[in-house]
């Protein structure tokens, strides 16, 4: 098994390629974007897609898709995290309902740029399930049918699929029920941003690699080899923004691990089914998450070490070997014909969560700063999004992306140290016992309401 590193997806691709040059001194711009992940470079493409004689550069610390964007779990997602009362707060119901159906068309336009730009990047529509492994589990994905019915979504986007239905599209050992909605795709993660990149690219935008940005002031992007002064700059930081100065508590980095296996044989395949490539959850507290790969892998994600101290952040991509042998008992237990299957690769990453759950999107123009992120590891989708919103607040046009309630967002701080770290392993370790109750006891636990409510997570 190999571990860390830029994860499975990259070393598939045979790496990022060759480095891009660094900045060299200072310079000047239009825009400047922090960040060559799926924000940085979603917000450049649109950007000069609309204006293309806007000049436009990106810094980026390591390499394009360093972070979450080239280690995430593949999923492009029409559903987005966060309680729908903080939307509600600025855009009431019908500014919710209009950010969902501004997500699932998200999920379109991931689709209409992949085929227009002919990425190889193995996108397929084929829809999200759910899964309840107890009865706990079934009680929360009908709970979250009936929210979604309140919030105008119909049979056509979420419905549920008793046993047998289940069955007729993959076999889970002690699964109750199940939850489908067609809204989401997957994706090769490392091709899709290597793709992106180049397109970016080809219009004439500049990304310096190896270029790490210490600060960001108005209209001002602070690097060791001089300042890049722009009309507009835009930080794209998702996850590593903790390190930039004065932004410790802005987001907290959260880590996800994931281990892929080896490709599984036709008559494992035969037994667990999964033709459709769908892909799938399960409905614990401390979830995980799947995906069969195009070539006939499973990728199995979720949490290990929620979060280090003082918002470090861990750039080597190690996984605590606790935390592999974790993953795979929860694959094994889901398909016990993959028992046999090596775990070929397992890698770790952060992605940004902010104090309320929620995405934000947002813009001063006053100081040309602007800013997306905390799109609590639905980032592939939800950058798309963001990308497009942040064009068009840049470019000071009112439309229907900035209405949402996502935009013009400010969330409130993180508590400082060590408040912070002790709720966010405090938080994960009671979902663990709630997940536990749930399975010993067969209700569902009060500790995960509990700390639902307490950790304002839902």
């Amino acid at each position: 098994m190999r571990t860390g590193g830029l994860g499975f997806w990259w070393r598939s691709v045979d790496g990022p390629g060759a480095a891009r040059p660094a900045l060299s001194g200072p310079a000047e711009a239009d825009v400047a974007i922090v960040g060559a992940g799926y924000t940085g470079l979603w917000t450049a493409y649109y950007l000069k897609r609309a204006e293309p004689a806007l000049e436009i550069v990106v810094l980026e610390r390591e390499v394009a898709g360093f972070g979450a964007s080239g280690r995430n779990g593949g999923w492009v997602s029409g559903f987005f995290s966060g309680p729908a009362r903080v939307y509600e707060r600025r855009g009431g119901r019908e500014g919710y309902e209009a950010l969902q159906r501004a997500m699932f068309e998200t999920v379109e336009e991931v689709g209409r740029v992949v085929g227009e730009h002919e990425i190889d990047a193995d996108f397929l529509k084929a829809g999200h399930l759910s899964v309840a492994l107890n009865e706990p589990q079934a009680l929360r994905l009908r709970e979250a049918v009936a929210a979604g019915r309140a919030h105008g979504l119909d049979p056509g986007d979420l419905r549920e699929l008793s046993r047998d239905e289940l069955e007729d599209r993959l076999r889970i050992a002690g699964a109750r029920c199940a939850t489908f909605s067609p809204h989401v795709a997957s994706v090769h993660p490392a091709k899709l941003i290597a793709g992106l990149a180049a397109q970016v690219e080809r219009l004439g935008v500049r990304i310096h690699e190896g270029t790490p940005v210490r600060e960001i002031r108005p209209r001002e992007a602070i690097t060791p080899v001089g300042s890049v002064r722009a009309r507009w700059v835009v930080r794209a930081t998702e996850g590593y923004t903790a390190g930039l100065r004065g932004l410790r508590r802005a987001l907290v980095p959260m880590n996800s691990s994931m281990i892929i296996t080896d490709p599984l044989a036709a008559e494992v395949w035969e037994q667990i089914g999964w033709t459709g490539r769908e892909v799938l959850n399960d409905a614990a507290h401390v979830f995980v998450y799947l995906q069969r790969t195009a070539d006939g892998r499973i990728a199995i994600g979720g949490r290990g070490v929620p979060y280090r101290f003082g918002s470090r952040t861990d750039g080597s991509g190690d996984t605590a070997a606790q935390t592999v042998e974790s993953l795979r008992e929860r694959l094994v237990a889901m398909f016990p014909g993959a028992a046999g299957a090596s775990v070929d690769h397992a890698w770790s990453g952060v992605l940004g969560v902010s104090r309320d759950w929620c995405i934000s999107v947002s813009a001063d123009p006053a100081r040309g700063l602007a800013w997306a992120g905390g799109y609590v590891g639905e980032g592939v989708a939800a950058a798309n999004l963001a990308g497009r919103t942040l064009r068009d607040l840049v470019l000071g046009e009112r439309t229907s992306l900035t209405a949402l309630p996502c935009a013009g967002r400010r969330p409130r701080r993180w508590e400082p140290e060590p408040a912070r770290w002790a709720a966010i392993r405090g938080v994960y370790s009671l979902y663990r016992r709630a997940d536990r109750n749930e399975q010993l006891r067969g209700r569902p636990s009060r500790l995960g309401r509990l700390v639902d409510a307490a950790s304002g997570r839902r």
